[in-house]
């Protein structure tokens, strides 16, 4: 109950900073053998509960502060892609803990994060009016945003505009995988009703099934990842990832010559 009446209370940059000073206890204390973060490969008796509207038990790490999503992503990353290896010019939106100083020291990166509000942001911006050129990003990461956006429309066409032909998109979501058609409404606007419909006070909308056809009616190539149906129980168990969750990895088709 604590840590969601924090959540709903506590501006996020205060979070983002309150949290480097109290991480290194917390991860001292559960520390453990039954879970592991891939990430930077600690291991724990247990991880925190997380979560606005319902506290979701042993998700979030307390070394990294990664949650299932991140988990499975780093894993995809690391093991299914050459991303690390390759001389990129990469956008990260909303840039988050798990990733930041991992992502920043990567010796052939150009790496640049923005975000109107985190204190972890090089470029203060809006998703909807990037101040990047056309055609600027090998690698654009930008996950848990578009839910917060009113026009994610808009934010789609940037985040394409922004992008070189043949290269790549993460955009993972929260998704009701058992809705066929999202959901919206924009007269609701009181954060705790917000909370209770959406799911967290400052979303606007809960995603279905139609969102990778959203990405594709932008232009994108869409392969929907089943990643994480690659792990066995025992390693689902193990890194606290969601079986069901999809990573939607979009590409910008090479320009016609």
């Amino acid at each position: 109950m604590i840590f969601s009446w924090i959540l709903n209370k506590v501006p996020r940059p205060w979070l983002i900073k309150i949290s480097y000073c109290v991480r290194p206890f917390i991860s001292l204390y559960f520390r453990g053998n039954k879970y592991e973060d891939p990430i930077d490969g600690k291991k724990f008796r247990k991880f925190l509960p997380y979560g606005y509207a319902v506290q979701r038990p042993n998700v979030l790490s307390p070394s990294t502060l990664s949650l299932e999503r991140h988990r499975l992503l780093w894993l995809y990353l690391t093991r299914e892609t050459n991303f690390f290896q390759r001389e990129m010019k990469v956008l990260h939106v909303a840039p988050e803990q798990a990733f930041y100083k991992r992502f920043k020291k990567q010796p052939l990166w150009q790496y640049i994060t923005t975000d109107l509000y985190s204190p972890l942001a090089d470029v203060k911006a809006d998703l909807c009016n990037l101040p990047f050129d056309d055609n600027s990003f090998d690698l654009i990461l930008c996950n848990h945003v578009l839910e917060h956006i009113p026009d994610d429309q808009k934010a789609m066409c940037e985040l394409f505009r922004v992008m070189k032909y043949g290269g790549t998109g993460i955009f993972q979501i929260p998704q009701d995988y058992n809705r066929d058609i999202t959901f919206e409404d924009d007269t609701i606007t009181d954060p705790d009703e917000r909370t209770r419909i959406f799911g967290q006070y400052d979303h606007v909308r809960i995603y279905g099934m139609d969102y990778f056809d959203k990405l594709r009616k932008i232009g994108f190539q869409v392969e929907e990842v089943h990643y994480a149906k690659q792990f066995s129980a025992e390693e689902i168990e193990k890194y606290r990832i969601v079986k069901e969750e999809i990573i939607p990895v979009c590409r910008k088709p090479q320009q016609e010559k």
